[in-house]
């Protein structure tokens, strides 16, 4: 097996129940929704021990990426290969019916230690369903302190403090480790993220969890010391674009931890890897991946990962076709 050519790789997503998810991305992704409950997740990407995701397609197929990560090193993750053990990102489709808690994820260098094999955590939403009553929270307003946040936590008017974004269909929002963040009133997004699963409630609207028939817990002190609140890089981007043709191609996110960019076309157009594994995300349309005499079927909501050693494919449209790619920088 591992003498196996590496070639693109398609994973089924992984769905996880939340409290304030629903059941929209049943029109989105191909893969049906477990029968009952709120679905706020589809974790598509995710080299977790306890949700892998595992190959769908190829001599590969029921292999979890970790397992190719471990096998396949240098040809998967190229320039990468000696910098990362997993795969770096963990990417996701998220349905927010209600609004997820106020929440904040942990920095670098972490105001206290994290648990063993967490870092970090950077993340950005593409928008790709919202309604009028959808609303996104990234960051804090002028002027918010610490002890502005306690009081308003005590009298329930922790929003009068954030800065609210009303989502519309392709925005870009940007959400570095340390910014306060929430997100929901019916929208969906993608999300790319570093690969960490450390999050920190700061608020949570009241909400009770059906399962358990309880308040879910808050994190308010370590909240409190991860925000940064200096910081104004959250919120909504303006993407660059960088080509019009044979395909127009949008620069939405570049920071330390990915690059994201969006490809809108019809024509065929080539994708170069240029020595780092990248990740493609079908979001409108479909098409086809070609490589080395083989050609790979890709629908809306799937997600493909091109090795680092497939060096360039072309992708041809069978219609207009929507796609996010993905890369970490080198």
């Amino acid at each position: 097996m591992s003498h196996t050519p590496l070639y693109p790789l398609r994973f089924e997503p992984i769905y996880q129940y939340r409290l304030w998810g629903g059941r929209r991305l049943s029109g989105l992704l191909r893969s049906p929704l477990p029968n009952k409950g709120p679905i706020g997740e589809a974790w598509v990407l995710s080299d977790r021990e306890d949700h892998p995701s595992q190959v769908a397609n190829g001599p590969l197929k029921g292999r979890t990426i970790g397992t190719v990560m471990q096998q396949f090193q240098d040809q998967l993750m190229g320039k990468l290969a000696k910098r990362f053990l997993r795969f770096p990102l963990l990417l996701k489709f998220l349905d927010a019916r209600e609004m997820l808690s106020v929440q904040v994820h942990p920095g670098y260098p972490p105001a206290k230690p994290l648990p063993e094999g967490e870092t970090a955590k950077t993340e950005a939403w593409v928008v790709l369903q919202a309604e009028k009553e959808s609303r996104i929270y990234a960051g804090l307003k002028p002027g918010t302190t610490a002890d502005v946040l306690r009081q308003s936590l005590m009298h329930k008017t922790l929003a009068d403090h954030l800065s609210s974004i009303t989502p519309k269909p392709g925005n870009g929002v940007f959400i570095p480790a340390g910014t306060v963040h929430s997100l929901g009133g019916d929208v969906v997004v993608f999300e790319v993220q570093q690969n960490s699963d450390t999050t920190f409630r700061l608020y949570d609207w009241g909400h009770i969890d059906d399962k358990t028939g309880r308040l879910r817990e808050l994190q308010v002190d370590q909240a409190l010391a991860c925000i940064d609140f200096v910081d104004g890089a959250a919120g909504l981007v303006t993407p660059v674009v960088e080509t019009k043709t044979p395909v127009e191609r949008e620069r939405f996110f570049d920071c330390d931890a990915f690059r994201l960019w969006r490809l809108c076309g019809e024509s065929p157009f080539t994708i170069a890897t240029q020595g780092v594994p990248r990740v493609l995300v079908c979001t409108g349309g479909r098409g086809q991946i070609e490589h080395g005499g083989d050609t790979y079927t890709v629908g809306r909501g799937e997600v493909w990962l091109l090795p680092a050693v497939i060096e360039s494919c072309v992708f041809r449209p069978a219609n207009a076709v929507s796609l996010l790619e993905i890369e970490v920088p080198a």
